[in-house]
């Protein structure tokens, strides 16, 4: 579609891994679309010789559902992904919980996806679409409503443009800079932790499961990459990470050692990098023709790895409410309408944020009594047949 258009029945702000998704579900639906990016995120074509990206999702098995329907998860599939069947997280040896899809009968609980070759399956599929127009890099300058009309003024480095639309869905992060012009506030904090990721060469060839024992300064995870590779998550006070950060890749490999179980077994440190996290929450997801999704509209605590799989829910019941208004000719950009999404979403992204919060807060504490408490629930977890499933099941958006 020519760029001098200036009007379009959506605008999506932001085309990473989310904001993508949602422009080419928009699009399959007949919708004309412009997807509006402010960072040179064009992506280099794939080279399966190259060593993993140190960022990586598990992406589970509603969220790869979605991408199958989308038409992306072939293009993922014909680069590099890891099935992961299995689940094994404890504290101590006698408290070992293990998931494992064979008990839900399905063939894989999700896969461990390299965020840049799923952002490059998205972009991958722009091409296949007459209606969606790609503004990258673009910097969003001010946005203004009337006539019932959203009127965006955006400027790269040789222009200045004005595009027009009744429907804006965010997709910009946490920082959303949508959220912040329109004026809908957050709540939230940023936890007492940081993140490293390590990426490591290892001597076996990975098998199907991620498991993660948990400690009081925070867990440490092993993400099975494709081959021989794999990712470690360690998360610890922000002294500790920025420590581990400044070491060499030597001098981390040791401290890896002493730190992970001996299962880890023979392995190369290749890369690291550290991030810090934190939680928030819109006060509100929508205003009338404006939507937020994904981290527009909440984060969340990452050791349970559900950030990315919230937002690609968020994406299905957009998708479903703005497919049935239009069955309906109802409106798109109501209030109203968009309310149904709200509805739907905010109660199961609240319950996620606050269920990763109570296991947080868990298994930081160094309490006699809570200590206990957390082995009887581990114990109890594993025991129950049911009650695993069901957690799963919630787990898996199932």
């Amino acid at each position: 579609m020519n760029v001098v258009d200036k009007n379009y029945d959506i605008i999506v702000v932001g085309a990473g891994m989310i904001g993508a998704a949602m422009a080419i579900g928009l699009a399959k639906e007949g919708w004309k679309i412009l997807l509006l990016e402010h960072s040179n995120l064009l992506e280099k074509s794939f080279n399966p010789l190259s060593p993993p990206y140190l960022r990586v999702s598990a992406l589970n098995y509603a969220t790869v559902s979605l991408l199958k329907q989308l038409g992306v998860w072939d293009d993922v599939i014909n680069m590099r992904v890891a099935p992961y069947r299995r689940l094994d997280t404890w504290e101590k040896d006698n408290t070992h919980v293990i998931f494992e899809a064979k008990n839900l009968f399905i063939p894989e609980l999700g896969y461990i996806v390299e965020n840049h070759i799923l952002k490059l399956a998205l972009w991958q599929q722009f091409n296949k679409y007459y209606n969606i127009t790609l503004l990258c890099p673009y910097s969003l300058i001010s946005i203004k409503r009337k006539n019932k009309q959203w009127i965006l003024s955006l400027k790269n480095e040789n222009q200045h443009l004005q595009v027009f639309t009744k429907l804006i869905i965010a997709a910009d992060g946490a920082n959303s800079q949508i959220r912040s012009l329109v004026g809908i506030g957050t709540n939230g904090w940023q936890y007492n932790q940081l993140c490293l990721l390590i990426t490591i060469h290892m001597e076996q060839k990975q098998k199907d499961i991620i498991w993660q024992q948990f400690f009081p300064s925070g867990p440490r995870a092993f993400l099975p990459l494709f081959d021989h590779w794999a990712c470690l998550v360690w998360y610890d006070k922000p002294t500790k990470v920025r420590n581990l950060q400044s070491m060499s890749l030597k001098q981390i490999k040791k401290e890896i050692i002493l730190a992970f179980p001996k299962r880890l077994g023979i392995f190369e440190v290749i890369s690291k990098g550290s991030f810090s996290f934190n939680r928030h929450h819109a006060s509100n997801y929508v205003k009338t023709g404006l939507a937020l999704i994904g981290d527009a509209a909440h984060s969340i605590n990452p050791l349970a790895g559900q950030g990315v799989n919230l937002g690609y829910r968020d994406i299905n019941s957009l998708l479903n409410v703005l497919i049935n208004a239009k069955e309906h000719l109802i409106p798109i950009y109501e209030k109203k309408t968009l309310l149904i999404y709200q509805t739907d979403r905010i109660h199961d992204n609240k319950l996620m944020q606050m269920s990763i919060d109570a296991i947080y807060t868990i298994f930081s504490s160094h309490l006699t009594c809570i200590i206990i408490i957390r082995t009887v629930i581990l114990k109890l977890v594993q025991k129950n047949k049911k009650l695993k499933n069901y957690i799963l099941k919630y787990a898996l958006g199932l």
